[in-house]
């Protein structure tokens, strides 16, 4: 978090020369996230392993950091984050979730929660286009939001670096509570060039964390990501100086051959070996390979990695064949944990967007929405059987614990079903039959 003294802004403003401070101490992380990005890409650090002159020098990275930032991104928005309110509410809501999907805000979230498990945080630009919101999911490495240095640490401002294009000043937007300044690099020093209202009511750029130290989902576990892409690659080398064994001959020696042939090739070309007399023999000089040791550790080091990121392993046997919605969560007990923390971060990036849009709504004459109270809902990404769900519903509907508006809401959670929809399948619920 980078964090600044209110009062040292001039008018809820920034210079030149803190914004310059401010760069200096977020290229401090680059070098951190240009790591975590590469491990994204499966381009971890045995790529650049080198070994001595001849001997075999396979570089074989796993995907790990991919897989674990899909499945934790993916069970945690993979379903769209849902929204709700009171009765007195709802009429303001649905017309800011229209513009949602307006805006697409699924896509912005999943962008967002992947950006969160890779680096940490993932930074999202609110504007306005076309007298609409909009929201723009950043890279952590070239946005960033500064905040107070109090106890609450309310938002000052964020900054946005922009790709200069060849013989153009570098160039840098800074988005203060109602203004967004243009800053450019000139001779060495950033100069304000102009000044424009944004009128969203705040700093329009939002932090998802992923935890409080704004730590990535598999950055705890590189260590071991690659000691398993060490003992592959090394699995691989010793196979091919396996296959590449020593030939020993004892009592004789090969020379070349009338058609110019080297030993070597002789062997290799022939496949044949004429020895001179009985005295003389010939074997290859080769070692054991402990391939059951080597499965053993493979394994180990697998199972540390699921294990220590709380991200299982869905190929495994204890996933397949057909088991309850209950026996399933208690598999999935630990990302269920890890990702109800993240959950808790990035509710809290929601609500600052919510009052975002919010706001910008009621300045063009939308009806007021009260965000305060608007609750985000989210529903995780797990294979559900309907017919499980369908007997829940009925024994808490005999049972009076469930409402008809909630047995329906529940049955069509996955349908996408707006309010118009839910309110159509009630009134056909409570009409009688047309009597023939």
């Amino acid at each position: 978090m980078l964090t600044l003294p209110e009062a040292a802004l001039q008018n809820g403003e920034i210079t030149g020369a803190q914004l310059s401070a401010l760069l200096t101490r977020h290229a401090e992380a680059l070098p951190r996230y240009a790591r975590l990005r590469s491990y994204y890409l499966n381009q971890n650090d045995i790529l650049s392993r080198t070994r001595a002159p001849g001997l075999p020098n396979h570089r074989v990275p796993h995907a790990f950091a991919r897989y674990i930032v899909l499945v934790t991104s993916g069970y945690l928005v993979g379903e769209s984050v849902g929204y709700k309110t009171d009765d007195e509410n709802r009429k303001a809501l649905d017309a800011l979730l229209s513009c949602y999907r307006e805006a697409d805000i699924p896509s912005v979230d999943i962008e967002n929660a992947r950006n969160a498990a890779i680096y940490g945080k993932g930074v999202e630009l609110v504007t306005s286009q076309g007298g609409r919101p909009r929201s723009y999911a950043l890279s952590p490495e070239n946005a960033f939001v500064v905040y107070s240095d109090s106890i609450a640490h309310e938002p000052l401002l964020g900054v946005c670096l922009c790709q200069a294009e060849s013989g153009q000043d570098a160039q840098a937007l800074c988005f203060t509570k109602d203004s967004v300044l243009d800053f450019a690099l000139i001779n060495g020093t950033w100069t304000l060039r102009s000044r424009q209202p944004h009128y969203m009511g705040g700093v329009p750029m939002v932090e998802f964390w992923n935890d409080e130290r704004e730590m990535g989902d598999f950055e705890w576990v590189i260590p071991l990501i690659d000691a398993y892409d060490a003992l592959q690659s090394d699995r691989i080398n010793d196979k091919d100086q396996f296959a590449d064994k020593l030939l020993v001959l004892t009592g004789c020696t090969l020379d070349t051959d009338e058609s110019g042939r080297p030993p070597w090739l002789q062997l290799r070309q022939d496949r044949a070996l004429c020895l001179p007399d009985s005295d003389a023999s010939a074997q290859y000089l080769s070692g054991e390979m402990n391939e059951a040791g080597n499965e053993i550790l493979r394994s180990s080091l697998a199972s540390d990695i699921h294990k220590l990121s709380l991200v299982p392993d869905l190929s495994d046997k204890s996933f397949s064949g057909n088991v309850s919605g209950v026996a399933m969560k208690y598999k999935l007990m630990g990302l269920e944990m890890l990702c109800g923390l993240k959950q808790q971060w990035f509710t809290e990036g929601l609500k600052a967007r919510l009052r975002l849009y919010a706001h910008y709504l009621a300045l063009t004459g939308q009806t007021p929405l009260d965000p305060s109270r608007v609750t985000p809902s989210f529903t995780r990404a797990l294979p559900e059987s309907l017919t499980e769900t369908a007997e829940l519903i009925k024994t808490a509907g005999e049972a009076g614990a469930m409402s008809t508006r909630t047995m329906v809401e529940t049955l069509h959670k996955n349908a996408d079903w707006d309010e118009t929809m839910i309110q159509r399948e009630l009134t056909s619920l409570t009409t009688p039959p047309n009597k023939l």
